[in-house]
């Protein structure tokens, strides 16, 4: 799992475009996605959550998890945005390349996430953190529906 995420977060420095690049090519919304995670790094990095992502007229319950390299500290998040590219929701679940940045002391907090899957599914979100951190760099994400 491990060498997967890390694997996944080398080729989304690699693969990705700039981040204002990929906003013009989006073309409309089609969801919205909002999501609470605990992140903890110290060079490599780890997170897990839940959240909702709402597509077609319904709310879908999901769960997040993910490794990656960079930053130092650890914070809840709270992340929230379009979705782009979903044209079925079957094709929102699976693997993700996530890059981020932002930072976080005490309740005060901020930082952008993007993520993409193979699928052509991209988030951008903006998030709220509270914690001692900061956060810059990449990781493989693992998005499911929650049983």
């Amino acid at each position: 799992m491990i060498k997967t995420a890390l694997s996944l977060a080398i080729a989304g420095f690699l693969w990705s475009a700039p981040a204002g690049a990929q906003q013009r090519n989006l073309g409309p919304a089609t969801g919205s996605v909002s999501i609470r995670q605990l992140q903890v790094a110290f060079i490599g990095s780890g997170a897990i959550g839940g959240g909702v992502l709402k597509f077609g007229g319904r709310s879908y319950d999901i769960t997040v998890a993910g490794l990656g390299v960079g930053g130092i500290g650890a914070s809840r998040l709270l992340a929230r945005g379009p979705v782009y590219g979903l044209k079925r929701v079957d094709d929102f679940v699976g693997p993700y390349v996530q890059l981020r940045e932002g930072w976080a002391i005490g309740d005060e907090g901020r930082g952008r996430l993007w993520l993409r899957n193979a699928k052509g599914v991209t988030l951008r979100l903006n998030t709220q953190r509270r914690g001692l951190q900061i956060s810059l760099g990449a990781d493989g994400v693992v998005i499911g529906f929650k049983q």
